[in-house]
């Protein structure tokens, strides 16, 4: 079994407040792999960046001043044309990367997808690899988008060094 992590595929990350046309542009690419993950019957867990509505009074409002993902909002919400299932676990997340436990992975490999690239995708990822070193973790490209094309490009040359995977 392998465990497939989609990362923060919500409205407002995809065309919302801080939505980018590289966002909209992987969300047919994102549709298609977790479908391939489901035909396998593999694990597939979904975060969710979860903000209060102080979201401007804490330290990630202070330095990135747009609300966003604010709970119960339709930004909020994992894009429509991604569908989550009851056996899928969603993970809301109140920063950038979850505290992942090695219990909630089931699967020998790990793959990485989603939003931004640049913040969220490889502090998700570079967590994991803290948690569990010895498996195998990759990121998809085409499945991914940074906050520039620019950022995201610099986020997989890290994750690169890190010794992840990424893949197109």
């Amino acid at each position: 079994m392998k465990t497939l992590i989609v990362v923060d595929m919500q409205k407002d990350f995809i065309d919302g407040s801080l939505g980018t046309k590289e966002a909209v542009a992987i969300v047919p690419n994102v549709v298609k792999k977790i479908k391939e993950y489901r035909e396998n019957k593999d694990q597939i867990i979904f975060t969710r960046d979860t903000h209060q509505k102080n979201y401007l009074e804490t330290q990630e409002g202070k330095n990135l001043p747009v609300e966003h993902c604010i709970e119960g909002t339709a930004g909020w919400q994992i894009a429509s044309e991604i569908e989550v299932q009851p056996e899928d676990m969603v993970i809301n997340k109140v920063t950038f990367g979850h505290v992942w436990d090695k219990e909630d992975i089931k699967g020998s490999e790990i793959e990485l997808v989603g939003l931004c690239t640049d913040i969220c995708v490889i502090s998700n990822a570079l967590g994991i690899k803290a948690v569990l070193p010895e498996t195998p973790i990759s990121v998809d490209a085409n499945c991914c988008a940074g906050v520039t094309p620019e950022s995201h490009e610099n986020a997989l040359e890290a994750m690169k060094m890190c010794h992840i995977k990424v893949t197109s």
